[in-house]
């Protein structure tokens, strides 16, 4: 550790919680820039370089998000003490397994593990054990836990964020970008480690560790069932044949930007869609009027969107999609208060003793508990409602041990105490939300 970076440590640590931090500019890594790994012999050498390496080792990924299709990884960057750091070009390298079973048994260091976590493990690199430093800031109460307002507000550096955006798909990257991505691996363990000690005298260590074994144990997402309806805008479509529209446009969309390798949104908007599924246009005259399609739109890719559009105004009535996406869970909230009044009055005591909770503890209410799970409680809840039959229901739902003890008494004696008023309606600022 530089000196600089030593005086900025032992300057924050000293400081008092709330006083203004005078940040250290952190400009260059400290061994300089190094090389980008892009064949497979300067990579043999780093796995080698890294197996002798010493404790946790800090890993970073660099996406393409809103410029290529997917969420495949364009750079790798690690540190480890006695191996420094590296840049790895995962298009030129794309097997990293080796170097993943190297540090199979190493602590690996991520800010917002879940966001790298799926492309490393598509270049063969899965941890068995991580520290997350964006969810230890979330459960240690920081109000920013974003890497650069960590990095400032916890070991008194400032880090250079304006890279975060490019399109790492860039060949050759620019030195401004690698150096960028050199240093956000510079003080990973540093900021780990003086978390895991903020944690632990805030009690909260334990809780932590739950949380990243549980990051580990979790299986890969299942595909999303009907993703075009997460289309931005969607809301506005009240029609089920305008919605049809939508999912054929959405598709279409999906193939061509997946054949070009682009984002989704470099064919073709969102706000298009949802604009030509409420227009239903008949032709392509009609669809140049609509916002997104207009003369610089090529003749061919109209006539595939009306040809798109055509299909959804084809399609029989049994075959339109349903309004509302299936799902498992509780009906919406909004509906509660109609359908069962109590369960109503339930969730809306929950939710305000979960966050009076939450406030007291210094932590997100989402981190404490997450809303899916209360409104799951609230509208099924145990037979009988104590706190072990509310800890034991939790526990089935998916909650971590840390979680079920510290909410299970709150959203028992919530649920025990709920009640309805006398016109039927749910207690003010219930479920409705």
């Amino acid at each position: 550790m530089t000196d600089a970076r030593e005086d900025a440590i032992d300057r924050v640590s000293s400081d008092a919680p709330g006083q203004e931090v005078h940040a250290v500019p952190l400009l260059e890594p400290s061994e300089g820039i190094p090389p980008v790994i892009a064949d497979a012999d300067a990579l043999d050498a780093v796995v080698r370089r890294f197996a002798r390496g010493h404790g946790p080792v800090a890993i970073d990924a660099e996406r393409a998000s809103g410029y290529r299709y997917g969420q495949r990884a364009y750079l790798v960057q690690l540190r480890r003490e006695g191996a420094g750091s590296t840049l790895i070009d995962p298009v030129a390298c794309p097997d990293l397994s080796a170097l993943g079973s190297v540090l199979a048994d190493t602590e690996w260091v991520l800010h917002a593990a879940n966001q790298d976590l799926p492309c490393l493990a598509e270049l063969g690199m899965r941890p068995t054990r991580l520290f997350d430093t964006e969810l230890a800031g979330r459960l240690a109460g920081f109000p920013r836990v974003g890497l650069g307002p960590m990095v400032e507000n916890v070991l008194g550096l400032s880090l250079e964020k304006g890279h975060s955006a490019v399109d790492w798909s860039t060949r050759p990257l620019p030195e401004p970008w690698l150096r960028y991505a050199a240093l956000d691996v510079e003080v990973l363990v540093e900021l780990r480690d003086a978390l895991e000690q903020e944690l632990s005298e805030q009690g909260k260590l334990e809780w932590g560790q739950q949380e990243f074994a549980a990051i580990v144990a979790a299986p890969p997402p299942a595909p999303r069932v009907d993703p075009w309806r997460r289309t931005s805008g969607v809301h506005k479509i009240r029609r089920r044949r305008q919605l049809a529209a939508v999912r054929e446009l959405w598709q279409v969309r999906d193939r061509l930007a997946r054949e070009r390798d682009v984002s989704p949104g470099r064919v073709l908007s969102d706000a298009a869609i949802v604009a030509a599924a409420l227009a239903m246009p008949p032709n392509v005259p009609a669809l140049q009027a609509v916002p997104g399609f207009g003369p610089r739109v090529h003749r061919r890719a109209l006539e595939q969107w009306i040809a798109a559009i055509d299909v959804a105004r084809a399609l029989p009535e049994a075959q339109l999609p349903p309004a509302t996406a299936a799902h498992d869970g509780p009906p919406p909230p909004r509906a509660w208060a109609d359908k069962d009044p109590l369960a109503a009055a339930r969730l809306s005591g929950a939710r305000a003793a979960v966050t009076s909770l939450a406030e007291h503890l210094h932590l997100p209410q989402e981190n404490l508990v997450t809303p899916e799970l209360v409104r799951r409680l609230a509208w099924a809840p145990p037979h009988r409602v104590t706190a072990d039959s509310v800890a034991d229901a939790l526990a089935l739902l998916g909650a971590r041990p840390w979680q079920v003890a510290q909410v299970s008494p709150v959203i028992a004696t919530a649920f025990a105490t709920a009640k309805v008023s006398p016109n039927g309606d749910s207690p003010s600022g219930s479920a409705r939300e």
